[in-house]
Protein backbone atom coordinates (compact mmCIF):
# COMPACT_ATOMS: atom_id res chain seq x y z
CA UNK A 1 0.00 0.00 0.00
CA UNK A 2 1.54 3.35 -1.09
CA UNK A 3 1.87 6.12 1.89
CA UNK A 4 -0.72 8.16 0.29
CA UNK A 5 -3.21 5.56 0.59
CA UNK A 6 -2.45 4.90 4.33
CA UNK A 7 -2.59 8.28 5.05
CA UNK A 8 -6.15 8.82 3.50
CA UNK A 9 -7.39 5.41 5.30
CA UNK A 10 -6.54 6.60 8.89
CA UNK A 11 -8.28 10.16 8.05
CA UNK A 12 -11.32 8.22 6.99
CA UNK A 13 -11.56 5.97 9.66
CA UNK A 14 -11.05 8.76 11.63
CA UNK A 15 -14.17 10.53 10.85
CA UNK A 16 -16.10 7.04 10.66
CA UNK A 17 -15.35 7.51 14.87
CA UNK A 18 -15.77 11.55 14.99
CA UNK A 19 -17.83 12.80 17.52
CA UNK A 20 -19.28 14.96 15.20
CA UNK A 21 -22.24 14.30 12.04
CA UNK A 22 -21.37 14.37 8.74
CA UNK A 23 -22.84 18.19 8.17
CA UNK A 24 -20.53 19.18 11.09
CA UNK A 25 -17.52 17.67 9.28
CA UNK A 26 -18.97 19.36 6.33
CA UNK A 27 -18.97 22.96 8.58
CA UNK A 28 -15.40 22.20 9.64
CA UNK A 29 -14.19 21.84 5.88
CA UNK A 30 -16.31 24.64 4.58
CA UNK A 31 -14.66 26.80 7.11
CA UNK A 32 -11.33 26.33 5.93
CA UNK A 33 -12.13 26.55 2.22
CA UNK A 34 -13.47 30.20 3.18
CA UNK A 35 -9.85 31.43 5.44
CA UNK A 36 -8.09 29.89 2.24
CA UNK A 37 -10.17 32.26 -0.16
CA UNK A 38 -9.60 34.95 2.31
CA UNK A 39 -6.02 34.47 2.06
CA UNK A 40 -3.25 36.52 0.14
CA UNK A 41 0.04 36.67 -0.30
CA UNK A 42 2.71 35.11 2.19
CA UNK A 43 -0.48 33.63 4.19
CA UNK A 44 -1.86 32.01 0.73
CA UNK A 45 1.34 30.41 -0.08
CA UNK A 46 1.91 29.23 3.66
CA UNK A 47 -1.68 28.14 4.01
CA UNK A 48 -1.94 23.95 4.81
CA UNK A 49 -4.02 22.71 2.29
CA UNK A 50 -3.85 19.32 3.90
CA UNK A 51 -6.98 21.58 5.88
CA UNK A 52 -9.45 21.35 2.68
CA UNK A 53 -9.90 17.37 2.77
CA UNK A 54 -8.44 16.12 6.44
CA UNK A 55 -10.49 17.93 9.33
CA UNK A 56 -7.76 17.08 11.62
CA UNK A 57 -4.64 19.17 12.13
CA UNK A 58 -2.67 16.84 13.99
CA UNK A 59 -2.96 14.05 11.66
CA UNK A 60 0.07 14.47 8.59
CA UNK A 61 2.28 12.76 6.17
CA UNK A 62 5.46 14.37 8.42
CA UNK A 63 8.12 13.59 5.57
CA UNK A 64 8.49 11.34 2.35
CA UNK A 65 7.33 10.25 -0.94
CA UNK A 66 3.35 9.57 -0.90
CA UNK A 67 4.05 7.16 -3.59
CA UNK A 68 6.36 5.19 -1.83
CA UNK A 69 5.06 1.48 -0.97
CA UNK A 70 5.26 0.73 2.21
CA UNK A 71 5.78 -2.86 4.00
CA UNK A 72 6.99 -2.79 7.14
CA UNK A 73 5.69 0.34 9.71
CA UNK A 74 7.63 1.10 13.33
CA UNK A 75 4.68 2.71 15.36
CA UNK A 76 4.99 3.92 18.59
CA UNK A 77 3.71 6.69 20.28
CA UNK A 78 5.87 9.64 20.64
CA UNK A 79 8.47 8.82 17.56
CA UNK A 80 11.46 11.53 17.47
CA UNK A 81 15.05 11.42 16.65
CA UNK A 82 16.33 8.23 18.69
CA UNK A 83 13.45 6.45 17.29
CA UNK A 84 14.10 7.88 13.77
CA UNK A 85 18.23 7.04 14.11
CA UNK A 86 16.79 3.46 15.43
CA UNK A 87 14.87 2.81 12.43
CA UNK A 88 17.99 3.89 10.37
CA UNK A 89 20.01 1.43 11.96
CA UNK A 90 17.78 -1.37 11.39
CA UNK A 91 17.56 -0.68 7.83
CA UNK A 92 21.92 -0.57 7.80
CA UNK A 93 22.55 -3.70 9.18
CA UNK A 94 18.61 -5.71 8.66
CA UNK A 95 18.98 -6.42 12.05
CA UNK A 96 15.41 -6.93 12.62
CA UNK A 97 13.70 -10.02 13.64
CA UNK A 98 11.29 -10.39 11.23
CA UNK A 99 9.95 -8.17 8.08
CA UNK A 100 9.97 -8.37 4.08
CA UNK A 101 13.87 -8.46 2.68
CA UNK A 102 14.48 -5.00 1.56
CA UNK A 103 17.91 -3.50 -0.73
CA UNK A 104 21.08 -6.09 -0.73
CA UNK A 105 19.01 -9.00 1.03
CA UNK A 106 18.36 -6.56 4.76
CA UNK A 107 15.60 -6.13 6.40
CA UNK A 108 14.03 -2.71 5.78
CA UNK A 109 11.67 0.00 7.40
CA UNK A 110 9.51 1.67 5.02
CA UNK A 111 7.63 3.89 7.55
CA UNK A 112 7.92 5.44 11.01
CA UNK A 113 4.50 6.05 12.41
CA UNK A 114 3.89 8.75 15.40
CA UNK A 115 1.53 8.43 17.23
CA UNK A 116 1.70 12.18 18.88
CA UNK A 117 2.01 15.04 16.67
CA UNK A 118 5.07 16.28 15.02
CA UNK A 119 5.85 19.18 13.02
CA UNK A 120 2.98 21.33 11.25
CA UNK A 121 0.89 18.67 12.81
CA UNK A 122 2.57 19.50 16.53
CA UNK A 123 2.45 23.45 16.26
CA UNK A 124 -1.95 22.96 15.01
CA UNK A 125 -2.64 20.90 17.98
CA UNK A 126 -5.24 23.64 19.13
CA UNK A 127 -7.04 23.43 15.75
CA UNK A 128 -8.73 20.15 16.56
CA UNK A 129 -9.89 21.18 19.83
CA UNK A 130 -13.22 22.10 18.06
CA UNK A 131 -14.37 18.56 18.31
CA UNK A 132 -14.57 18.84 21.92
CA UNK A 133 -17.79 20.84 22.02
CA UNK A 134 -19.96 18.01 20.06
CA UNK A 135 -18.58 15.34 22.40
CA UNK A 136 -19.94 17.69 25.33
CA UNK A 137 -22.75 18.91 23.41
CA UNK A 138 -23.96 14.85 23.90
CA UNK A 139 -23.95 15.06 27.40
CA UNK A 140 -25.87 17.99 27.71
CA UNK A 141 -24.40 21.03 27.21
CA UNK A 142 -25.48 23.70 24.86
CA UNK A 143 -22.69 23.76 21.81
CA UNK A 144 -22.48 27.43 21.55
CA UNK A 145 -21.34 27.32 25.52
CA UNK A 146 -19.04 24.13 24.42
CA UNK A 147 -17.52 25.72 21.57
CA UNK A 148 -17.13 29.31 23.99
CA UNK A 149 -14.70 27.64 26.63
CA UNK A 150 -12.93 25.18 23.98
CA UNK A 151 -11.81 28.85 22.26
CA UNK A 152 -10.52 29.89 25.47
CA UNK A 153 -8.56 26.96 26.23
CA UNK A 154 -7.46 26.22 22.61
CA UNK A 155 -5.78 29.68 22.99
CA UNK A 156 -4.21 28.84 25.84
CA UNK A 157 -2.77 25.81 24.08
CA UNK A 158 -1.79 27.68 20.80
CA UNK A 159 0.31 30.19 22.59
CA UNK A 160 1.97 26.91 24.89
CA UNK A 161 2.67 25.61 21.71
CA UNK A 162 4.40 28.35 19.42
CA UNK A 163 7.62 28.48 20.92
CA UNK A 164 8.36 24.79 20.45
CA UNK A 165 11.36 23.31 17.76
CA UNK A 166 8.18 21.79 15.75
CA UNK A 167 10.37 20.97 13.23
CA UNK A 168 13.11 18.95 14.75
CA UNK A 169 12.05 15.41 14.14
CA UNK A 170 11.08 16.12 10.53
CA UNK A 171 14.42 17.87 9.83
CA UNK A 172 16.20 14.18 11.09
CA UNK A 173 13.71 12.04 8.98
CA UNK A 174 14.84 14.42 5.93
CA UNK A 175 18.05 13.68 6.45
CA UNK A 176 17.69 10.11 6.94
CA UNK A 177 15.11 10.09 3.55
CA UNK A 178 13.10 8.17 6.62
CA UNK A 179 9.41 8.15 5.11
CA UNK A 180 7.39 9.55 8.03
CA UNK A 181 3.52 10.10 9.04
CA UNK A 182 1.58 11.12 12.65
CA UNK A 183 -1.75 10.03 13.45
CA UNK A 184 -3.24 11.23 16.43
CA UNK A 185 -6.91 12.70 16.65
CA UNK A 186 -7.96 9.26 13.88
CA UNK A 187 -6.89 7.19 16.91
CA UNK A 188 -7.98 9.07 19.82
CA UNK A 189 -11.55 8.89 18.19
CA UNK A 190 -11.42 5.56 17.52
CA UNK A 191 -10.45 4.49 21.52
CA UNK A 192 -12.76 7.05 22.79
CA UNK A 193 -15.50 5.88 20.74
CA UNK A 194 -15.03 1.98 21.61
CA UNK A 195 -15.25 2.70 25.39
CA UNK A 196 -18.10 4.90 25.47
CA UNK A 197 -19.68 1.95 23.45
CA UNK A 198 -18.50 -0.44 26.00
CA UNK A 199 -19.47 1.46 29.34
CA UNK A 200 -22.93 2.42 27.61
CA UNK A 201 -23.48 -1.08 27.12
CA UNK A 202 -22.32 -2.28 29.93
CA UNK A 203 -24.44 -0.19 32.59
CA UNK A 204 -21.83 -0.32 35.53
CA UNK A 205 -23.48 0.76 39.13
CA UNK A 206 -20.16 1.34 40.91
CA UNK A 207 -17.17 3.08 40.43
CA UNK A 208 -15.15 0.03 41.56
CA UNK A 209 -16.49 -1.67 37.95
CA UNK A 210 -15.40 0.81 35.67
CA UNK A 211 -11.82 0.59 36.74
CA UNK A 212 -12.30 -3.33 36.70
CA UNK A 213 -13.50 -3.61 33.02
CA UNK A 214 -10.85 -1.51 32.17
CA UNK A 215 -8.15 -3.52 33.12
CA UNK A 216 -9.39 -6.55 31.45
CA UNK A 217 -8.53 -4.98 28.48
CA UNK A 218 -4.80 -5.75 27.34
CA UNK A 219 -3.49 -2.86 26.08
CA UNK A 220 -4.71 -1.14 30.35
CA UNK A 221 -3.38 -5.00 31.48
CA UNK A 222 0.07 -3.92 30.04
CA UNK A 223 -0.28 -0.62 31.61
CA UNK A 224 -1.06 -1.83 34.75
CA UNK A 225 2.29 -3.97 35.15
CA UNK A 226 4.45 -1.14 34.08
CA UNK A 227 2.74 1.24 36.75
CA UNK A 228 0.63 3.30 34.37
CA UNK A 229 -2.56 1.42 34.05
CA UNK A 230 -6.07 2.54 35.39
CA UNK A 231 -6.66 3.87 38.71
CA UNK A 232 -9.46 5.58 40.77
CA UNK A 233 -8.39 9.42 40.88
CA UNK A 234 -11.84 10.61 42.66
CA UNK A 235 -13.98 8.47 43.97
CA UNK A 236 -14.92 5.70 47.26
CA UNK A 237 -14.77 2.55 44.80
CA UNK A 238 -18.52 2.02 46.34
CA UNK A 239 -19.61 5.08 45.21
CA UNK A 240 -22.68 4.93 41.78
CA UNK A 241 -20.78 5.70 38.74
CA UNK A 242 -23.58 7.59 37.37
CA UNK A 243 -23.61 8.59 33.63
CA UNK A 244 -20.01 8.21 32.58
CA UNK A 245 -18.67 10.13 29.70
CA UNK A 246 -15.41 8.90 28.09
CA UNK A 247 -12.92 12.15 27.17
CA UNK A 248 -10.23 11.02 25.45
CA UNK A 249 -10.17 13.15 21.95
CA UNK A 250 -9.98 16.39 20.55
CA UNK A 251 -6.52 16.72 20.90
CA UNK A 252 -5.81 17.88 24.52
CA UNK A 253 -7.09 18.31 28.05
CA UNK A 254 -10.43 20.33 27.77
CA UNK A 255 -11.15 23.97 29.24
CA UNK A 256 -10.99 23.79 33.11
CA UNK A 257 -14.29 25.53 33.66
CA UNK A 258 -16.40 22.33 32.18
CA UNK A 259 -16.57 20.41 35.01
CA UNK A 260 -18.53 22.20 36.38
CA UNK A 261 -21.35 22.13 33.53
CA UNK A 262 -20.68 18.39 33.30
CA UNK A 263 -22.09 18.22 36.98
CA UNK A 264 -24.80 20.09 36.35
CA UNK A 265 -25.50 17.67 32.95
CA UNK A 266 -25.73 14.91 35.44
CA UNK A 267 -22.51 13.15 34.04
CA UNK A 268 -21.00 10.92 37.18
CA UNK A 269 -17.84 9.67 36.21
CA UNK A 270 -15.10 11.04 33.58
CA UNK A 271 -12.76 8.32 32.21
CA UNK A 272 -9.68 10.01 30.91
CA UNK A 273 -6.32 9.36 29.65
CA UNK A 274 -4.57 12.21 32.08
CA UNK A 275 -5.65 14.72 34.28
CA UNK A 276 -3.47 17.83 34.90
CA UNK A 277 -2.91 19.47 38.35
CA UNK A 278 -4.88 22.54 37.68
CA UNK A 279 -7.60 20.39 35.75
CA UNK A 280 -7.66 18.43 39.28
CA UNK A 281 -8.18 21.48 41.33
CA UNK A 282 -11.19 22.22 39.46
CA UNK A 283 -12.79 19.03 39.21
CA UNK A 284 -12.37 17.66 42.91
CA UNK A 285 -14.69 20.00 44.67
CA UNK A 286 -17.68 19.11 41.86
CA UNK A 287 -19.04 15.81 43.44
CA UNK A 288 -18.07 13.36 40.01
CA UNK A 289 -15.82 10.38 39.94
CA UNK A 290 -12.55 10.54 37.95
CA UNK A 291 -10.89 7.47 36.59
CA UNK A 292 -7.38 7.56 34.83
CA UNK A 293 -7.15 5.01 32.43
CA UNK A 294 -3.74 5.65 31.46
CA UNK A 295 -1.88 8.10 28.56
CA UNK A 296 0.01 5.63 26.83
CA UNK A 297 -2.06 2.81 27.38
CA UNK A 298 -5.22 4.55 25.70
CA UNK A 299 -3.00 6.01 23.19
CA UNK A 300 -1.65 2.20 22.12
CA UNK A 301 -5.50 1.11 22.23
CA UNK A 302 -6.26 3.35 19.73
CA UNK A 303 -3.88 2.82 17.56
CA UNK A 304 -4.17 -0.68 17.73
CA UNK A 305 -7.87 -0.28 16.62
CA UNK A 306 -7.05 2.22 13.82
CA UNK A 307 -4.17 -0.44 12.45
CA UNK A 308 -7.12 -3.89 12.56
CA UNK A 309 -8.97 -1.42 10.21
CA UNK A 310 -5.91 -0.61 7.85
CA UNK A 311 -5.64 -4.16 8.08
CA UNK A 312 -8.48 -5.18 6.71
CA UNK A 313 -7.13 -3.78 3.26
CA UNK A 314 -3.22 -5.00 3.46
CA UNK A 315 -1.77 -6.69 5.89
CA UNK A 316 1.79 -5.25 7.34
CA UNK A 317 4.73 -6.02 9.63
CA UNK A 318 4.18 -3.71 12.69
CA UNK A 319 7.95 -3.62 14.67
CA UNK A 320 6.32 -1.84 18.11
CA UNK A 321 8.17 0.83 19.63
CA UNK A 322 8.33 3.62 22.08
CA UNK A 323 5.36 2.54 24.44
CA UNK A 324 3.20 0.83 21.82
CA UNK A 325 2.15 -2.52 22.01
CA UNK A 326 0.76 -4.11 18.92
CA UNK A 327 -2.82 -6.60 19.88
CA UNK A 328 -4.83 -7.72 17.31
CA UNK A 329 -8.67 -7.92 17.76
Amino acid sequence: MRLKDIYSIAVEKGIQKDPRNSSEIKGAFEKARKEYRKSKGADRKAFDAERLRNPYADTRILYGDPDRDIRTIMVGIDMEGPELLLADRFNQTGLLPYGPVGPEGRLSIDLVLAHHPEGVAWARLYDVMGLQANMLNRFGIPLKIGEALLNERAGEVARLLAPANHFRAIDIARLLNMPFMCIHTPADNHVADYLQKLFDKAKLKKLSQVAEILKRIPEYADGLKKGAGPKILIGDPDKAAGKIFVDMTGGTEGPKRVYARLSQAGVGTIVGMHLSEEHFKYVKDEHMNIVIAGHIASDALGMNLLLDSLEKTEKFNIVPCSGFTRVKR
